[in-house]
């Protein structure tokens, strides 16, 4: 049976054009794209990419920990 993980991933504008992506619980685990799109394309391959090599090397696979929310401030 395949188990699915979730995770979250923040998307960042970059300078140059496109989007950088990185994934908090799993420590070093970015990319980027042209496109939005793109950008969820390639950090779903490092996501899976990432937890290969890690079963590889037998280390735990982090669940999905994060917590996002917005907080206002008044300016």
């Amino acid at each position: 049976m395949t188990k699915v993980l979730s995770y979250k991933v923040v998307f960042e504008p970059a300078e140059e054009g496109g989007y950088t992506a990185y994934v908090p619980s799993l420590p070093g685990c970015i990319s980027e794209g042209d496109t939005y799109r793109e950008a969820q394309k390639n950090i779903k391959e490092a996501i899976e990419g990432w937890i290969e090599v890690s079963r590889k090397f037998g280390d735990e696979i982090p669940r999905s920990d994060v917590i996002i929310d917005t907080v206002a401030v008044a300016v």
